[in-house]
């Protein structure tokens, strides 16, 4: 029997060459880029805008596909595929619904553990100039 796939898509927001990444109430030690999963019958970007409002009270400019990143989801642990979108804020990020903690950070800090997805695709991209500032 072969294992489903947990489908999310997210967004890579940096300023000041930080990436945005978000925690959860249920396990706010894991930092995340922020989204979710699309509700039944949603497009990828109808997603994106339903869940950085939800999340962060934003919606994004510009979105732009950067990349599916495969990886092992960090609290369901099982294999995910993230469609993953640059994009630009107007607003200024707040968390809200089930969200813990946000922070801007570089990728280098060592007081923070960093979901796999995260520390393997998107952190790379943001070091390699691959991301766009919002």
């Amino acid at each position: 029997m072969t294992q489903e796939v947990l489908e999310v898509v997210a967004a890579a927001i940096v300023r000041e060459g930080r990436l945005l990444v978000v925690s959860k109430q249920a396990a706010p030690e894991v930092f995340y880029v922020p989204g979710g999963k699309p509700d039944p019958g949603e497009a990828p970007l109808e997603t994106l805008y339903r869940e950085l409002d939800e999340e962060l009270g934003v919606r994004p400019l510009e979105p732009r596909f950067l990349a599916d990143v495969e990886a092992v989801a960090a609290l369901e642990g099982v294999p995910m595929r993230m469609s993953l979108y640059g994009a630009r804020l107007a607003q200024v990020p707040r968390p809200a619904a089930e969200l813990a903690h946000l922070r801007w950070i570089t990728g280098h800090e060592d007081d923070i553990r960093i979901a796999p997805a995260v520390r393997d695709h998107v952190l790379p991209m943001l070091w390699q100039g691959r991301l766009t500032e919002s």
